[in-house]
C-alpha cells in the first residue's frame, strides 16, 4: 500500500486544544511538529467554509531525525516532502474532521478523487470503510502507464506520468479511446471540477504575464477564496511549468499561519488569510484567484483579501498573447450551459489553456536543448580505444548566449521587445547585480 499512500490521518477540532490529530491508519510515526502542521493543514484558517465536504491539499517537510524513531515495522526511508489531500466536513461551529490521505507522490487529480470518494463513507460508516480502502490501495499494481483500478466500488482509468516533471497531455494520452476528463484521470494534471479556467477567470488576459513570472521563478502570492480553490490554482501553475522542475521545495499548494516550517516558502505561496495580504505586501506579484465579481450583485457582500484578479508592481510582459486563444476562453466563461449538465465548454477551454502553455514552456527549453547537445562529445572521442570516460564539456554562458543569437528560440515575442537571447541575457545581469547588491 506505502507505494501508494503511506497513511490515513484522522483530525478533528477539539473546542480547548484546537485542531487535534485523533489517529493514523496504517500506524506511521508522526513527530510533534509534523502533526500540528498536519491538524492546522487539515482545518485551515479560511473565512469560507461551507456545509458539507471540500477537498484539498497541502505539503510539509518530513526531517531525517524522525526517522530514528519510526517503529521497526515501518523503518523504510521517509520521503523529504509529504503531500496531504483532505477532506474536511462539517461547517465551523459544529464538529468539524477531517480526513488526510498522505502520499509522497504528486498526483493531485488521483488523490483528490480518492479523498472525495472516500471521506463521506468513513463519516458515515467509521474504520470498516477505512479498512476496505487500504485493501483496494494495496492490490493496485503497475503493470504499464495506464492502468485501471479499483477503488470502493467503482474503477478508475489512470494514466501514470514518467516522472513527477513529465508533461501529461489529454491529446498524447495512452487510454484506448479518446480522453474524456469524467472518465479518465492524469495523475499529475489537476481536477477539472469546477473547470481550472474559472479560477483564472478575472485574470484571463494577465495568463501570459503570470506564465512569464512561473518561468522567471519570480516569487507570486496566490491569494484564494478557500483551501480547495487555492490548492488547485497551484497545482494548475504547477502543470503549466512542466518539463521545467520548479526551484527550492517546489510549489507547495496551500501555507498556514500554523505552519511553522519557514522553509516550504518557495517563490509561489498560496493562502486564504487576509493577514499574508499585508506581511506580504513586499512581493512583488499578487495572483487573487476566483470568478469576476458581477455587476448585477449587491454590494453589501463583504470580500476578504484582494478582489479577483492579477496585480504586479516590476513585471513587464515579453511575450505576445495568442488573441484567438484568449477569446475563446473568455467566451467560453461567459457562455455558460445550464447548471445540470456537465461544464464541456470550460473543460474544452481549460484543456486548450493547459496545452497551450505546456507547448511554450517546451519552446523555452528548446535552445538549451539544442545547445546542451553540443556538450556531448562524439563517440569517436570516447571510444574503447581511447580508454576514456564519456564526459560533458562545461557550460558556457557566452557560448549559449551566442547560439541564442543564430538559433533564437521559437517564442513569438512582442515587437517591442528584444530578441531571445539579448533579453535572457538581461535577465541574467539584473540577477547578478541583485546578488551583489546582497552580498
Amino acid at each position: 500500500m506505502r507505494e501508494w499512500v503511506l497513511a490515513f490521518v484522522f483530525v478533528q477540532f477539539d473546542l480547548d486544544l484546537g485542531p487535534v490529530v485523533r489517529g493514523v491508519y496504517p500506524p506511521m510515526y508522526l513527530s510533534p511538529s509534523e502533526r500540528k502542521n498536519i491538524a492546522f493543514s487539515s482545518l485551515p484558517d479560511s473565512l469560507r467554509f461551507e456545509q458539507g465536504t471540500e477537498v484539498h491539499s497541502f505539503r510539509i517537510r518530513v526531517y531525517p531525525k524522525s526517522s530514528e524513531e519510526v517503529p521497526s515495522e515501518h523503518c523504510e526511508p521517509r520521503p523529504q516532502l509529504l503531500d496531504g489531500f483532505i477532506d474536511p466536513t462539517s461547517q465551523r461551529g459544529y464538529q468539524q474532521s477531517s480526513l488526510v490521505l498522505l502520499t509522497q507522490h504528486q498526483y493531485p487529480a488521483l488523490f483528490t478523487c480518492i479523498v472525495s470518494k472516500l471521506g463521506p463513507l468513513f463519516q458515515s460508516h467509521g474504520v470498516p470503510m477505512l479498512e476496505a480502502a487500504c485493501h483496494n490501495i494495496a492490490s493496485w499494481y503497475t503493470p504499464s502507464s495506464t492502468i485501471e483500478i479499483g477503488f470502493l466500488g467503482s474503477v478508475l482509468h489512470i494514466e501514470l506520468p514518467v516522472s513527477s516533471d513529465s508533461q501529461q497531455l489529454a491529446e498524447t494520452g495512452s487510454f484506448d479511446e479518446k480522453f474524456d476528463p469524467a472518465m479518465h484521470l492524469l495523475a499529475s494534471s489537476v481536477s477539472f471540477d469546477p473547470p481550472p479556467i474559472h479560477l483564472f477567470e478575472a485574470s484571463l488576459s494577465h495568463l501570459w504575464s503570470l506564465w512569464e513570472c512561473l518561468v522567471l521563478s519570480e516569487p507570486i502570492l496566490v491569494f484564494g477564496p478557500s483551501p480547495s480553490v487555492t490548492s488547485q490554482a497551484i497545482w494548475w501553475l504547477r502543470d503549466l511549468l512542466r518539463p521545467v522542475h520548479p526551484p527550492c521545495c517546489g510549489l507547495p499548494p496551500y501555507f498556514t499561519i500554523h505552519d511553522q516550517d519557514h522553509s516550504l516558502l518557495g517563490l509561489i505561496l498560496g493562502v486564504t488569510n487576509p493577514f499574508f495580504e499585508k506581511s506580504c505586501a513586499h512581493w512583488p506579484h499578487v495572483l487573487s484567484v476566483g470568478r469576476k465579481p458581477s455587476s448585477r450583485q449587491g454590494t453589501t457582500t463583504v470580500v476578504a483579501g484582494p478582489c479577483p484578479g492579477w496585480t504586479t508592481k516590476t513585471h513587464r510582459r515579453h511575450i505576445s498573447k495568442d488573441r484567438q486563444l484568449l477569446k475563446h476562453i473568455e467566451k467560453a466563461c461567459v457562455g455558460k450551459g445550464g447548471r445540470d449538465l456537465p461544464p464541456r465548454i470550460e473543460i474544452k477551454a481549460s484543456l486548450d489553456v493547459r496545452r497551450h502553455f505546456c507547448s511554450r514552456t517546451n519552446a523555452v527549453m528548446v535552445p538549451l536543448n539544442r545547445y546542451l547537445n553540443t556538450l556531448i562529445p562524439p563517440p569517436s572521442q570516447c571510444g574503447a580505444e581511447s580508454g576514456l570516460a564519456r564526459q560533458l564539456r562545461p557550460f558556457n554562458p557566452k557560448d549559449f548566449f551566442a547560439s541564442l543569437k543564430s538559433s533564437p528560440s521559437a517564442l513569438p515575442f512582442k515587437s517591442s521587445s528584444p530578441a531571445f537571447g539579448l533579453w535572457l541575457a538581461h535577465q541574467e545581469e539584473v540577477i547578478h547585480k541583485a546578488l551583489r547588491e546582497k552580498r
